[in-house]
């Protein structure tokens, strides 16, 4: 395949992922269209990566307060690729997604072990000292690049915000001190303004593309930013990008992509996170307001789009 091919395959990729679903965000995705090719190509560019990935995003409205199941199912995709593909991987949360996070990577067949490690960071007076601890064992441990999908992030008045403009920041550690604390390339995915990496773009663009955006929009920048019609889709994209740069780690990196592995990850993580959809006000197999056979939709159209179909 020549590289007009695969350029044109990740634009048609790009496009299934980076679509309007009703929040707004059309014109932060216009802004930073080529970043998921220009992610991709960072991490291809580094015959062994070690790839660190900052997930999880605690709704304390939710009643019982749970994780969201947007960025838990994602990150477990990117785990299980980069770990088959024989890459490190170091995933990092805070306590109060952990088993989110947990029971996303065991939906899809991970387990941890020496490519494959977790780091909670406790809420709470010591979660500073605790986020520069883990920053430290990443550094030693040689993490290339950091990956945020779906993390909430610091806005400019300190606090983190969900997208309608509740303060969460009691429960939620500001990992974005961790995303930004070493020599690694920063990528970041998100979906509402309000994520770590946002800082990438204006935060007068994002002011006056999303609801609340103003109060909402996270500060902290990320190197190559991805803004997707749902986060997780970010994942899909990212990994099925990949598969093109490295033809030859396809198969590794595509082993969990499909809607039925898609759909256990996310039923595993509602069961025994617990997780929710905080859009659809539901614990059952949705994720932003959406249920399952939607993402699995856009599976399948990412699959299409590699093959070369759309």
């Amino acid at each position: 395949m020549d590289q007009v091919d695969v350029d044109a395959r990740i634009t048609v990729i790009e496009a299934v992922v980076c679509r309007e679903v009703g929040r707004g965000a059309a014109p932060l995705m216009a802004a930073t269209r080529g970043h998921l090719q220009r992610a991709t190509q960072a991490i291809a560019a580094v015959t062994q990566p070690t790839i660190g990935i900052i997930t999880g995003f605690f709704v304390p409205t939710l009643d019982p307060p749970m994780a969201e199941t947007d960025g838990p199912v994602g990150a477990a995709h990117l785990a299980a690729g980069f770990a088959n593909s024989g890459w490190s991987v170091r995933l990092a949360t805070d306590s109060p997604c952990a088993g989110a996070v947990i029971a996303a990577l065991r939906g899809a067949g991970e387990a941890f072990g020496p490519r494959l490690g977790l780091d909670v960071v406790e809420t709470g007076p010591r979660q500073a000292a605790a986020i520069a601890t883990v920053a430290a064992h990443w550094r030693d441990a040689g993490v290339t690049h950091v990956i945020a999908i779906e993390r909430c992030g610091r806005a400019a008045d300190g606090g983190s915000y969900t997208m309608r403009g509740i303060d969460v920041s009691a429960t939620a550690a500001p990992l974005d001190d961790l995303f930004t604390s070493g020599p690694w390339v920063r990528i970041a995915i998100g979906d509402g303004g309000n994520e770590v990496g946002m800082g990438a773009l204006p935060r007068a663009l994002i002011a006056g593309s999303v609801p609340n955006g103003e109060k909402i929009a996270c500060v902290t920048p990320a190197d190559h930013l991805v803004v997707c019609g749902v986060s997780n889709w970010g994942a899909y994209a990212l990994l099925a990008t990949l598969s093109l740069l490295l033809p030859e780690k396809s198969a590794s990196l595509l082993a969990t992509l499909s809607p039925e592995i898609d759909l256990r990850i996310l039923e595993t993580l509602v069961r025994d996170g617990p997780s929710a959809d905080p859009v659809a006000g539901v614990r059952g197999a949705s994720v932003d307001g959406f249920a399952h056979p939607v993402h699995g939709a856009v599976i399948d159209a990412v699959h299409a789009a590699l093959r070369g179909e759309g």
